[in-house]
């Protein structure tokens, strides 16, 4: 009989060095998605974002193109643009008034005119890559691979989705005290759904759930029975988002880090149905979604103190429902390397 796999040790969960390491090798060298292409429908259209620490904006220019861009100035390195959505004329930083242009190219910097003449066309803002896929905007902060080959099975398995019908209507933000992949771990194994949601157990045939870990994809499903609001298939992509349909809709997530003890959720609703005649039934069906995901922020968050308490040993892996958990713990290993404690 072969050994059992097990779960990742502690550490990897709380060492600030370790994040670090995920910050350089996993979210900068990592599409991002990061918005619906509808949020910038005109120019000067942007939407400022973190990834792992990474202060960001996309913004649509003059030429009616999608640019991506650090979100600090070249200058002494002030946040440009505030947080949230906006539109903009031109890109001001409000410490000492330089102004770039929406193609980030510098066009103004004051007072830099006396002895030595500042060359405007040397310090442009630090791009950085954009792409859409069906109707979603990525970025990369420092690309390593291209967007199609990241997105791997993903491809295949949404081919028949009708995904560029759906339209986006709410974005929400939750965050918790715990580790982005003791989260990720929760979210790609059914495993805990009879402990901790049981209105869902119920809901589905949970003998027939359904695990499957292949190229950057962990798909679940299980059949479904009752009033249950999703379709019964959950998608995780690597490294840190997910796509859940449910009737007349699907939502999309990006599990964002802040630090090695904090992370956010960034959930996006999409609907076919945007009238106001099913505004009820959408703000049901968000709800709905909502409920369940905070019901797994209790168990994260004290997953991640018994962590930080040096009395947790690596425990076995379930062959049946930890597939996906033992692929995500995989893909983190190799993608930082060796480490040591």
């Amino acid at each position: 009989m072969s050994e059992l796999k097990k779960n990742l040790d502690a550490r990897y969960y709380t060492e600030p060095h370790i994040y670090a390491l995920e910050r350089q090798h996993i979210f900068d060298a990592s599409w991002q998605p990061v918005a619906p292409v509808s949020f910038f429908k005109e120019k000067g259209d942007y939407l400022t974002l973190d990834i792992a620490g990474t202060k960001i904006f996309v913004i649509r220019d003059d030429s009616g193109d999608l640019r991506a861009f650090r979100n600090l100035c070249r200058h002494r390195g002030a946040v440009l643009l505030s947080e949230g959505q906006g539109r903009c004329r031109s890109i001001r930083c409000p410490y000492h008034n330089w102004v770039y242009g929406l193609d980030g190219v510098l066009t103004r910097a004051p007072w830099f005119e006396e002895k030595e003449k500042l060359n405007l066309d040397d310090w442009p803002l630090y791009a950085l890559a954009i792409e859409i896929w069906r109707g979603l905007v990525f970025v990369c902060i420092k690309k390593s691979t291209n967007l199609t080959t990241q997105l791997g099975d993903l491809l295949a398995e949404v081919r028949d989705d009708q995904i560029e019908e759906f339209q986006w209507v709410e974005r929400r933000r939750l965050v918790f005290d715990a580790n982005w992949k003791i989260y990720t771990d929760n979210f790609v194994e059914g495993y805990h759904i009879p402990g901790i949601h049981p209105d869902f157990f119920k809901a589905i045939d949970f003998d027939q759930f359904e695990t499957t870990a292949s190229d950057n994809l962990v798909r679940m499903s299980a059949p479904t029975r009752g009033d249950l609001f999703y379709k019964g298939r959950w998608l995780w992509m690597w490294p840190n988002w997910t796509m859940s349909f449910f009737e007349g809709g699907m939502n999309t997530s990006r599990i964002n880090p802040i630090s090695e003890n904090k992370t956010e959720l960034v959930y996006d609703f999409y609907f076919t149905d945007v009238s106001s005649a099913n505004s009820p039934g959408r703000e049901e069906i968000i709800a709905n979604n909502i409920a369940v995901i905070e019901q797994d922020f209790d168990i994260c968050l004290t997953t991640h103190q018994n962590y930080l308490s040096g009395g947790y040993e690596p425990g076995p892996l379930s062959p049946r429902h930890e597939k996906g958990v033992h692929s995500f713990q995989t893909s983190v290993k190799d993608a930082i390397g060796e480490v040591s404690f």
